[in-house]
């Protein structure tokens, strides 16, 4: 570790300097701009322009790549907080599967468009600008988009609707595009300092339980699409229960919604007596799978696996719902608050 001597400028500013081979590096000079980031700790990063990535481009040589590891690797730039993604070949045309791998990636991120093409190039252009976008805004739609879709989902199921299951369905795609766009804003963030300033965050420090917050989101939203592909798939679209038993699947789903939209609360506002909550509400739940199955009749087993598929993906969704709220407790604990006192 190299160590530098703080030297006072003026009656109220300290200055250090600069490693020289990391200024060259880095294409820093006198006059240059540097980022600032105050991390936990007592840590403090300095980050050359380079470091924003929101004008940056890339180019994906297709040569070498089938239609859908191309379309990955768009999804992997776009993440990555590209502006300009070009699409290119060394010599001769695009293949089609190529053209069409880049317009199934542009259905599916957020922003994106085509902007350019040619035989030979495609470019496209995310026109988000990021600072239209809080993540705890995001966190909450992406909460929202799949409480919805499980809501319709078992709706589905208890009235053998099959329109309800479809409409499920179709909004999981909205699902992953607010996720991607959080993994794209998550990282651009933790290489620009000021950009997470602009997105709602004082410091880096939160970014890496965002980060694992919207994942488990995002396999919320998947356990739903599993419910409403259930119901699309089921003779008559519904599950062989009385009606006892359906409405208890549907008591069961409204403490999952409660768990899930608590368990996000608790992350975007820090409060840490969410957690508390979201813990005694897990914990009255904790059985309720077993429960109902243990009074089911005898029936086929294929009809009993449906029914157990349905309650394994709600009761997965409420232990999704608890990693967040364990995330929200070490973001709260690490402010001070009426339970910390933090010198």
């Amino acid at each position: 570790m190299e160590t530098r001597k703080v030297q006072r400028q003026g009656p109220s500013t300290l200055a250090m300097t600069l490693p020289a081979e990391w200024a060259q590096e880095h294409d820093v000079d006198k006059g240059d701009e540097v980022s600032i980031r105050m991390g936990g700790k007592g840590t403090l990063t300095v980050l050359p322009e380079s470091a924003n990535t929101e004008d940056s481009m890339a180019t994906i040589r297709a040569d070498n790549l089938d239609s859908d590891s191309l379309e990955r690797a768009i999804v992997a730039q776009y993440v990555l907080g590209r502006r300009v993604i070009h699409v290119e070949k060394s010599e001769g045309a695009l293949d089609s599967e190529h053209i069409n791998a880049v317009y199934r990636a542009e259905t599916q991120l957020m922003g994106l468009g085509v902007i350019e093409e040619t035989p030979e190039r495609i470019a496209i252009r995310c026109s988000v600008d990021p600072e239209d976008f809080t993540l705890d805004n995001l966190l909450e739609r992406l909460e929202n988009t799949g409480s919805t879709m499980r809501g319709e989902a078992v709706k589905a199921l208890a009235h053998g609707n099959p329109d309800l299951a479809q409409r499920a369905l179709n909004r999981e795609r909205q699902a992953n595009k607010i996720f991607v766009l959080l993994l794209r804003l998550i990282f651009m963030a933790y290489q620009n300092p000021n950009l997470a300033r602009a997105v709602g965050l004082g410091s880096g420090f939160p970014l890496i339980g965002y980060r694992s917050v919207a994942k488990n989101l995002e396999l919320t939203a998947d356990n739903a699409e599993d419910i409403a592909n259930i119901a699309l798939n089921a003779e008559g679209h519904t599950l062989d229960v009385d009606g006892s038993t359906m409405r208890r699947i549907r008591e069961f789903t409204d403490q999952v919604d409660e768990i899930t939209v608590t368990a996000v609360q608790a992350v975007v506002e820090r409060d840490y007596d969410r957690t508390v909550e979201v813990r005694q509400l897990f914990r009255e739940i904790s059985d309720r799978e077993q429960e109902i199955l243990d009074d089911l009749p005898e029936m086929p087993n294929e009809e009993l696996l449906r029914i157990r598929e349905v309650l394994v993906s709600l009761q997965q969704t409420a232990q999704y719902a608890m990693r967040n709220a364990e995330i929200a407790a070490n973001l709260a604990l690490n402010e001070e608050s009426d339970h910390v006192a933090i010198e």
